[in-house]
């Protein structure tokens, strides 16, 4: 398949799998052809225009032939300068050359734009009884601290030594949580765990966190213990990196119990306890891994892809 298609399929698998609905998606889409159609000339130079078909800011080409055939991908959960070296080595010694790398935590101008995805926690929190005002209002707060700190990395390191070595490269970050997001949420609607053990084995049972327990990071309760009843469950996978420390109280008000996430920082832990919520880890490199899997799995359905897999990442079909 042609690197131009493998990005707009993984574009399209995001959007099958965002819990909003396709009506929120358009809307979102409307709205940005609506502003670059109201841009002055010289600002429509420095607009990305994949925002006008894509929702996930931090899911890009960062370099390459968009029309090069892709076969064989070199793929990891972060795929930075040493990666890179190291996709150039393999290539030496290769009979079948690697075509493209795959990075899931985004680089470049995907890795700038972090921030904009964050916008969904807005939308999904609403989804789950959290006044919509109340969202975007603690969400506007935490959105700005995300923008300002990512401001002064150093984003296109990785993709320039790509750049310099030849190498396409493209990143895949929300539409792959929107899949394990939704696959989980799905699942514990199905399976129904009563206690938190019962969760917790839910997801021992998944291969990728199996793996990742036998590497010793497995699935863990943080907050409750394991015969607390899980009551409503809230995954909270999705929507760039971590949302606000302030909006705990507001999910047990809404109803929730029990957040199933990939990682959670100290000081959201300890409102997340406040609030006496129950947390359940599953672990970052583990669903990262799984929402991959997913996303290449209805890849796949279109085309084989043979996979060198690195970072934390290994390709398990389903």
């Amino acid at each position: 398949m042609k690197l131009k298609d493998l990005y707009k399929m993984s574009i399209e698998i995001g959007i099958e799998n965002d819990l909003r609905s396709k009506k929120d998606i358009n809307r979102i889409l409307k709205d940005e052809k609506e502003k670059f159609n109201n841009l002055k000339d010289e600002e429509k130079e420095f607009y990305d225009k994949d925002r006008m078909f894509n929702p996930y800011a931090d899911s890009r080409i960062l370099y390459g032939d968009h029309d090069l055939e892709i076969k064989k991908v070199i793929t990891g959960i972060d795929m930075e300068v040493g990666e890179i070296l190291l996709t150039y080595q393999l290539n030496k010694e290769l009979k079948d050359k690697i075509d493209l790398v795959i990075a899931h935590h985004p680089e470049g101008y995907a890795l700038a734009q972090l921030h904009e995805v964050m916008k969904l926690q807005s939308d999904l929190l609403a989804l789950y009884g959290v006044t919509i005002s109340v969202a975007e209002q603690l969400m506007e707060k935490r959105i700005s601290e995300v923008e300002r700190g990512v401001m002064p990395a150093n984003h296109n390191r990785a993709v320039d030594a790509a750049r310099v070595l030849g190498i396409p490269m493209m990143c895949i970050h929300t539409p792959a949580d929107n899949c394990v997001t939704n696959y989980l949420t799905n699942l514990f609607k199905k399976e129904k765990p009563y206690k938190l053990k019962d969760a917790l084995n839910i997801l021992k049972k998944i291969p990728e966190f199996k793996k990742s327990a036998h590497l010793q990071v497995p699935p863990k309760i943080i907050s409750g213990n394991e015969n607390n009843k899980c009551g409503k469950i809230f995954v909270d996978m999705t929507g760039g990196t971590g949302g606000s420390e302030d909006i705990f109280e507001k999910f047990a008000n809404s109803g929730v119990s029990t957040l199933v996430g990939m990682h959670i920082g100290e000081k959201h832990l300890e409102k997340a306890k406040k609030a006496n919520l129950n947390i359940i880890i599953a672990g970052h490199i583990s669903s990262d891994t799984l929402g991959l899997n997913l996303l290449f799995d209805k890849i796949e359905q279109k085309g084989k892809l043979d996979f060198v897999t690195l970072s934390g990442f290994e390709r398990i079909r389903r």
